[in-house]
């Protein structure tokens, strides 16, 4: 079972490959969304765009196309919280803010500020911690904006190759930078880094460009060479091509999961740090891939 969310126009015009022009169009992002959680809740979406743990938002305003995704730390769950309360409300106050049009395309660091400084404002204690990626399409720019803080991340590929991408954040392994709030007596032994640890960048992008943006439980399982691989299958930038090519990666990162003999990237990485391990990493799974389209109103 599946869930596949798709976002925009159902006709857009964009050009696979890229067109390297300047113009003065203004462009959008025509995404799709597919995702799996772990275990007994595989292939369910729960409320608020969570697969799992992990939480996602797609929102638009007049001036930009604004993507995330979270994932929030299982660990939590042993002290009886659940970790998807987190990541599902901070990305839930990311696309708010964004469709009030509070913020600034080339700010998206301002964004993770604003949603975290309301989490941490709450009346009532939300305790968690989460990792964060956010993507912004500036649309008369043309420049995409990003903030990554953790393991989740994002691949712009043009012309079958990765162009530009995300830095993953780890403090040692397998422990990623994160958003924390913790209860008063945890305060100062729980991971918690500031929003402004984001690692920022941005980048210039074309008609036809495709941006997908995860989180770890893609990259943890599946190495570029595969993504690539799976995004030829890509043929045009209507919805049900973006659709099925979403599925398609997150349906095989699901699969490979819980191949015990498969050498993923995480157990390549866990080799490199002097561990024994061998298999996929069992995870939930959020992708959202996306097209750069010519904007329609």
């Amino acid at each position: 079972m599946f869930s596949v969310l798709s976002y925009g126009r159902l006709v857009a015009r964009a050009v696979l490959g890229g067109l390297s022009q300047t113009d003065s169009r203004d462009y959008s992002l025509v995404t799709a969304s597919c995702g799996f959680g772990k275990d007994f809740r595989k292939g369910i979406l729960k409320k608020g765009m969570c697969y799992g743990d992990d939480a996602c938002f797609v929102a638009r305003h007049r001036s930009a196309d604004v993507l995330g995704v979270a994932d929030g730390v299982g660990g939590w769950r042993d002290y009886g919280v659940d970790p998807s309360q987190f990541s599902g409300t901070l990305m839930r106050t990311c696309e708010r803010l964004v469709k009030e049009g509070r913020f600034v395309p080339s700010n998206p660091v301002g964004i993770l500020t604003a949603g975290y400084c309301e989490l941490l404002q709450n009346k009532v204690p939300l305790l968690g911690s989460s990792t964060a990626c956010l993507v912004v399409l500036d649309r008369t720019s043309h420049r995409l904006h990003t903030a990554n803080l953790g393991d989740s991340g994002f691949l712009v590929v043009r012309g079958g190759e990765v162009v530009h991408r995300s830095d993953e954040q780890q403090h040692y392994f397998n422990t990623p930078f994160q958003l924390s709030i913790a209860p008063p007596e945890a305060e100062g032994v729980v991971l918690s880094d500031s929003p402004d640890a984001a690692d920022s960048t941005s980048f210039d992008v074309q008609l036809g460009d495709i941006i997908l943006t995860a989180t770890d439980g893609l990259f943890d399982n599946m190495p570029d060479y595969m993504i690539l691989q799976e995004l030829k299958k890509l043929k045009n930038s209507n919805y049900e091509s973006i659709q099925q090519t979403a599925r398609s990666i997150a349906e095989q990162a699901h699969e490979l999961a819980y191949d015990p003999t498969y050498m993923s990237p995480f157990a390549q990485f866990a080799c490199d740090n002097g561990l024994n391990v061998r298999g996929g990493k069992p995870d939930d799974i959020t992708v959202l891939l996306s097209i750069v389209a010519e904007y329609t109103d």
